[in-house]
């Protein structure tokens, strides 16, 4: 039983990688006794940094990674912050405080009411993990992801999630796209950003679900708007912000 009792671990970190334009994910070994829920997040501090700014040494950060995984995943946007170059030039091997995992943005245990993800760039992250661990343990649930990005260059997970789609019978995929005019890549799916008339498209009926909105702010505010002038229980819709990156 994973319980929400923040603790403490000293990971190192193991890899890096670019998932997406302006991007990256990072790889931490795991600790043995580390344990959290799909949909979780650890507060990720750096130790004795050789720089430091105002927005100082600490973030937020969703698990990507699954459970049943043995390092744990964290993606971010590439601002330029103290926080973010020593991640990004710092050896393999750095030690990070991970403090957590904390939240409960996790999915629903009734797997008769389907679950609904909205989400908005890098408010992808807890959906990657869920998704992750829904395919590996066969999970009943009827899951939708609707994902806006402005282009393809710019989703992280977009070639995950279309795989996980293709493996997973329960799960489908709505990706959008906003600036099409912008990009270099061919583009066959959704445009614009999610709207009433899109998530109906895929679900003649909206009550029921679960909705699950992770993104900017004015994303999630949009969102929520959305679904109660569609008459939607507010008990049925959970948010996470992703503010500041």
């Amino acid at each position: 039983m994973v319980t929400n009792v923040s603790t403490s671990h000293m990971v190192k970190l193991a890899g890096r990688e670019p998932v997406a334009e302006g991007t990256m994910a990072f790889h931490f070994e795991k600790p043995g006794d580390f344990q959290f829920i799909s949909g979780q997040y650890v507060d990720a501090t750096l130790i004795d940094p050789p720089e430091t700014d105002a927005e100082g040494n600490i973030r937020s950060f969703s698990i990507v990674s699954a459970p049943f995984e043995d390092r744990l995943t964290l993606a971010t946007r590439m601002r330029d912050t103290a926080f973010k170059r020593v991640l990004k030039s710092s050896p393999l091997g750095l030690q990070v405080k991970f403090d957590g995992p904390m939240g409960s943005f996790t999915l629903h245990k009734n797997a008769s009411k389907p679950a609904v993800f909205l989400a908005g760039g890098i408010g992808i992250t807890p959906f990657v993990s869920i998704l992750r661990h829904a395919a590996h343990e066969k999970l009943p649930h009827k899951l939708f992801l609707f994902y806006s990005n402005r282009r393809p260059e710019d989703a992280p997970f977009l070639k995950d999630l279309a795989a996980l789609a293709a493996y997973n019978q329960n799960f489908q995929f709505v990706p959008s796209m906003s600036e099409m005019q912008n990009s270099q890549q061919k583009w066959s799916g959704e445009t614009g950003f999610i709207d009433r008339n899109m998530v109906a498209k895929f679900l003649p009926d909206l009550n029921g679900p679960i909705y699950y909105i992770a993104g900017p702010p004015g994303m999630v505010t949009a969102m929520r708007d959305m679904l109660v002038k569609a008459n939607v229980d507010e008990d049925d819709i959970r948010t996470e912000e992703f503010a500041g990156y």
